[in-house]
Order: C-alpha cells, then structure tokens, then sequence
C-alpha cells in the first residue's frame, strides 16, 4: 500500500519537482536560443552536401541540401522571404559560398550572374572571414520581417508548376526519366 507522503517528504517533493520543470526549462531555453547566422549554413547540411559530391552527384543536387535547410529555417520561423525564388536564391547562395561547383545561370539578370560568380569566388578562395555582424543582423531583420508562406508546400508547388510550364515537353521528359533513372531504390 502507497502512503500520501507528508510535511518534510511532501516539500521535498515539491522542491525537487520544481527543480526538474525548471531544469527542461533550461534545456528548452537552451535549445531554442541556438544562434545561427543568415550567411553561415549548418555542419550538417556541408557534411550531406560532401558526401553528395563523393558519391559523384551533380552540383544541383549537392545545392539542393542548402535549399532544403532554408526551406526549414523559413518554416521554423527563424526569418521569411518575399517569395519561394528568394528563398531558393538565398539557399544556392550559401551552397556556392561553401564551396559547391554549381556555375551560374545562363539565362538571366546580369546582377544575379555577377554575384553567383562572386558567390563562386568566395567559395574557391576557402579560408573564409567572420561575417561582418552589422550586416549580418541587418539581413536577418529585413528578412524576419518577410512572410513565412513563401515555404509552404502550396507556394512550393505553384513555384514548380509555373517553372515546368516554362520548359519544353522535351526537356520535361528527358528529366523525368533521367529522375525515373537514378531515383534511390527503397529496400
């Protein structure tokens, strides 16, 4: 038979208790207040987009690890963007700057080829500088201030649709098998 614990037993139980919430508390507080840079990407995500190139898969899908991680970084809520094309465009940034071989667009505005380059440049040169902060926080306010949307399936969906309806019958088809093709098989 349990007893009720009483007087001495019963406020130790409450300190203790009072301990432990206050403890994952902490953890949570801890977790949550990781800072991460808008310029710099994550180990992990450098980690995949390596073992993708020692695997001999093409520069695109090596770009695509930074993608993703900005896809989840806009739906976590740690900034926004205008559009999915911005969130895109900011996710190829990093993956030039951390040194991922994707060549610049060939159609196109002038001034995103010319930062692409200087993207590559960045990249290639390897020992990277500290981020200016300044500038650092500057982008992350402008782009916290930018809707969560733009990384939700349905814009990523629309954002995909409209870009195929671009492309010819041709090229839909080769890519869809070349997809068919070298799709990872499940076990």
């Amino acid at each position: 038979m349990h007893r009720k614990p009483s007087g001495w037993r019963k406020s130790l139980l409450a300190a203790r208790h009072a301990v432990l919430s206050l403890s994952y508390l902490l953890c949570y507080v801890q977790r949550r207040r990781v800072r991460r840079s808008p310029v710099m990407p994550e180990e992990e995500v450098i980690e995949r987009a390596r073992e993708d190139e020692r695997e001999g898969k093409s520069p695109s899908t090596q770009a695509g690890e930074f993608v993703r991680e900005e896809m989840e970084h806009i739906r976590e809520g740690e900034h926004g963007a205008r559009s999915p094309e911005q969130a895109i465009a900011i996710g190829l940034s990093k993956a030039r700057r951390a040194g991922v071989k994707l060549p610049p667009p060939k159609r196109g505005k002038q001034r995103t080829k010319r930062q692409a380059k200087r993207d590559l440049a960045k990249g290639r040169a390897g020992g990277r500088k500290k981020p200016s902060l300044k500038r650092s926080r500057a982008t992350k306010r402008a782009l916290k201030r930018e809707s969560r949307r733009s990384a939700s399936r349905q814009a990523l969906s629309r954002h995909a649709k409209r870009v195929a309806g671009q492309r010819s019958p041709r090229s839909r088809s080769v890519a869809g098998k070349k997809a068919a093709r070298t799709r990872k098989r499940r076990r």
